[in-house]
C-alpha cells in the first residue's frame, strides 16, 4: 500500500511524520465505500474537501454530500427566500458534477444549534448514506455554523446505529470513521492526513464555481476572491507535502471510530 506524504514539522518523536494516504475500508484493502459530507453551508464541502471527495467519486466510492442551511443569509442584495432557493441549485449542480446523491436539510442559515431537532434530522441523513466515512467541519473552525454542523454529525452519526427512534431509514450497522476537514484559511487545524488533489483539482474548481451567488457575496462582504483562495490554499497545502495541490484532515480519534486500515485516498 503506497505511503502518503511527509508534513514539515513533525519529526518530533512521537508525532505523526508519515500521513498515508489508502483507499481501504473498515473490511477489506479496495472494496468500495460510502462517503458521506456534510457541510453547513452549500460551497464549505466544495471549498474544504471537493477535490477529496472527487477522487472517491473517480474511484467508483459512492459520495454523499449533505448541507446543514440554507445559505440564505449569504448576500448583500437578494432577498433571503431568494437566495435560498438560488444556493439549492448551487448545491445541487455542484453535487452533481461529481455524481453525487444531494440532501437539503434547509436550516436557517447563522442559527444552526445542536438541539434535539437537529440530531433527529443529522440521524436521518447518516442513515439515508449509510456510510464507512464521514468528512465534515473541525469542532474549532471560525464559522458558529461550522461548529454545530460539527458537533451534530459526531453526535447523529453515534446515535444512528441505535434501532431506536427509526424513521423512514434503518438504522446504520456502523459508527462510521469520522474525519474533520481544514479550517478556513487552516489557522488552528494541525494536519494529520493530506490528499493529494491534483488530479481532481480542476473538477473542485468546477464545483466550487457552481457557487456564483458566493464568489459575489464574498468578494463584496469579506474582500476576498472565493477562487483565488481555494487556489491558494489547495497549492499551500500541496506544497508542505510536495504535490501540486492537496486537501488536509484529522481524524476522530474515538473508540469505535478508529480501524485497522487507513480511509483516504491513496496518493496515486
Amino acid at each position: 500500500m503506497p505511503n502518503g506524504h511527509t508534513a514539515p514539522g513533525l519529526s518530533e518523536a512521537g508525532r505523526i511524520r508519515y500521513a498515508p494516504l489508502a483507499h481501504a475500508n473498515p473490511g477489506s484493502v479496495g472494496d468500495l465505500m460510502r462517503i458521506l459530507g456534510v457541510g453547513a453551508h452549500p460551497d464549505d464541502l466544495e471549498v474544504h474537501a471537493g477535490g477529496t471527495l472527487a477522487r472517491y467519486a473517480r474511484d467508483g466510492h459512492e459520495v454523499f454530500m449533505a448541507v446543514c442551511t440554507d445559505g440564505a443569509a449569504g448576500h448583500l442584495r437578494i432577498p433571503p427566500e431568494h437566495l435560498a432557493e438560488i444556493r439549492k441549485r448551487e448545491f445541487t449542480q455542484a453535487a452533481e458534477a461529481i455524481g453525487a446523491q444531494p440532501y437539503w436539510m434547509g436550516e436557517p442559515d447563522g442559527f444552526l444549534f445542536e438541539n434535539a431537532d437537529t440530531r433527529l434530522k443529522m440521524i436521518e441523513i447518516v442513515r439515508w448514506a449509510n456510510p464507512d466515512i464521514i468528512i465534515t467541519h473541525y469542532p474549532d473552525d471560525y464559522h458558529p455554523d461550522h461548529r454545530a454542523a460539527s458537533r451534530i454529525v459526531f453526535g447523529a452519526s453515534f446515535m444512528a446505529t441505535t434501532p431506536t427512534r427509526l424513521g423512514k431509514h434503518p438504522a446504520c450497522d456502523t459508527v462510521p470513521a469520522l474525519f474533520y476537514m481544514d479550517t478556513t484559511t487552516g489557522l488552528g487545524f494541525d494536519p494529520e492526513v493530506f490528499v493529494d488533489v491534483t488530479d481532481t483539482f480542476e473538477t473542485k474548481m468546477r464545483m466550487v464555481e457552481c457557487h456564483a451567488s458566493q464568489v459575489t457575496w464574498l468578494r463584496e462582504h469579506d474582500g476576498m476572491d472565493l477562487l483565488d483562495f481555494v487556489n491558494d490554499m489547495a497549492q499551500m497545502r500541496g506544497q508542505q507535502v510536495g504535490v501540486a495541490f492537496a486537501e488536509c484532515f484529522t481524524l476522530a480519534r474515538l473508540w469505535p471510530r478508529v480501524h485497522a486500515q487507513e480511509l483516504l485516498p491513496c496518493s496515486r
